[in-house]
Order: structure tokens, then sequence, then C-alpha cells
């Protein structure tokens, strides 16, 4: 087996929807497939499980410390790269067309458990949050630099926050005497806009909204999505599992009708002209049971999509 072993996924991230996900992939033993999610490898672990000796996986992820979950195997190739250039990457591994992709959006146990990746705000630590540490821009250069109208439109865009002015208003108060640069700094900040009963809903959106902008991530998601469109065979299967409704919606009209506005596009006949057929009619969440074992999962949403 290529990968390390389940005890150190469990640690580095347990992922979710695993069986739904590979098989919603449909996988046949001797088909190409990419994992561009890598992370701890527990998606990748499992669809070599199930590929035969001829079939193939590549696996992609931009952050350095996913190369430390892997070992060799003639089947495994790893890209140390962001999915958004997955078409190049392909290219230059030779592959013309592969027969599934599986993408697991959510941000690694390992990341938010690192307190000096700046992830998470139950950790004291720097406000980095870069996905890829060889990135120029951190969270904290977002939040010293950005006027106040960039803090508000980013605040209110990707951690939907209805007092995302009144935010952005603070921040720059705040950096008026010092700079930002740790945690603390952000949640001393946000304290005044935080209730006691929904505490950590307001803090997770606001941490999501400056990951969010650092990484780059909904771009970096429409340009997967649409070069998957490119590199996937007919009767390919596109597997996106989802956190935040940002993304899930981006995947859901994307996967409903070619384009990210759900704008359906009908031909001279008024047929509707889409190039996936969608398998997950409604959306798949984890178990009560998987939700117990692993809370991160409560939020995950699986979507699965077939190529015409």
């Amino acid at each position: 087996m290529a990968l390390h072993d389940g005890q150190h996924d469990a640690v580095y991230h347990t992922p979710a929807l695993l069986d739904e996900s590979v098989d919603g992939l449909s996988i046949c033993p001797h088909g190409v497939y990419i994992d561009v999610t890598f992370g701890g490898g527990g998606h990748s672990r499992e669809i070599l499980r199930r590929l035969g000796e001829e079939g193939r996986l590549i696996a992609f992820d931009q952050d350095e410390d996913a190369a430390g979950n892997i070992t060799s195997d003639p089947r495994f190739t790893f890209v140390h790269g962001n999915f958004r250039f997955l078409k190049n990457f392909l290219r230059y591994q030779g592959v013309e067309a592969v027969d599934g992709i599986l993408a697991d959006l959510g941000v690694s146990s390992h990341h938010f458990d690192i307190s000096e990746r700046g992830f998470s705000f139950r950790f004291p630590g720097e406000l980095d949050m870069r996905m890829n540490r060889n990135a120029q821009k951190k969270a904290s250069d977002v939040l010293n630099d950005y006027e106040e109208g960039q803090l508000s439109e980013l605040f209110f865009r990707y951690g939907e926050l209805r007092n995302a002015r009144q935010i952005a208003s603070a921040v720059v108060r705040y950096r008026q005497t010092q700079q930002i640069r740790e945690t603390d700094d952000l949640l001393a900040i946000l304290e005044p806009f935080t209730r006691r009963e929904k505490e950590k809903k307001t803090l997770a959106q606001a941490f999501q909204a400056l990951r969010i902008e650092v990484n780059g991530e909904m771009e970096s998601l429409k340009e997967m999505l649409l070069q998957s469109l490119r590199v996937l065979k007919p009767g390919g299967r596109l597997c996106v599992i989802s956190y935040h409704s940002l993304e899930d919606r981006l995947v859901k009209n994307f996967f409903k009708t070619g384009n990210f506005e759900g704008e359906l596009i009908k031909d001279f006949y008024g047929n509707v002209e889409t190039p996936f057929t969608v398998i997950t009619r409604k959306v798949i969440v984890p178990s009560e049971a998987e939700q117990q074992r692993n809370p991160r999962s409560r939020s995950a949403k699986l979507r699965i999509a077939e190529k015409r």
C-alpha cells in the first residue's frame, strides 16, 4: 500500500463521507482517477484499494505538509500544486482524459489543530492561513492592508456576516493603534460582535472569510470545475464534498447547468443543454453515526455528476 496507515490519517484528517464519495466514482479497476485534495490521504487510500494493478491515481495538494503522508506505489503519483492548474499538471503527466475526479473541499483537521497556521480561533498563533506557505499574502496582510470597503465586502461575501461593515470598521480602528498579527488580535476585534449563543458561529464565519480570501478558494474551485469538464471522459464521474453554502451553490449550479450562475441554456427545441447528468438528485450528508464519530463532518455535503 502506498500511503501511511489509517492511524496516521486519523490524526492528520478523518475523511468525511468516505464510502459515499468513493462509491460515487463508480471505479473501474483499470481506470485513471484524480484526488484533487489529498490531505491525509484517506480518500486516496480507498481509491487505491479499489483499483487494480493497471489502475492509476494522481493526487494533488498545495500544502507541503501533505507530502509527508505518501510513500511509493507504482499506481500513485503525487503532485505538489494547486488543483486550479489541474489540466496543465495532467498534461505534464501525459494524461489526456480521466475516469473520475474527487474533491473534498474541507480544511484538514491537521490545519485547524496546528496553532502556528492560524486557521482556528481556538488557539493563539500568527494569523497566517496560507494553504501554500510559499504564497505571499497572509491573513494578517489582508487585515492590515485592505481598505475598509474591501474588508466589508469579503466579510459579507465569504463569511456571510450581516454586520460586515461594522466589523470592517472595527478592524480599521484597531490597526490605527497597532498591527494585527495574532489570532488574539482578531478575537479582540470581533469580541463586541459575538453574542454568547452564537459566538463560535460568528468567529468561524469571520475566520472562514479570511481563509477563503487568502487562498483564493472560490476562484480555484471555479477553475477546477471548468477544467474537470475538459479532462473527464464521457461517463466519467465528478464527486465534490463541500462544507459551506458558497461552495455548495457553485457546485450545484455547475452540475445542473454547466455554469456558476445556474442559468438554464436551451437549444432550438427547448431542451436544456447541460454537460452533466446529476447523479445525486438529493445532496448526500453524513449519517448521525458518522457525525458522532467525526463532528467536523457535520457540514459536509456530497454532490455527484457524470459527464455526458
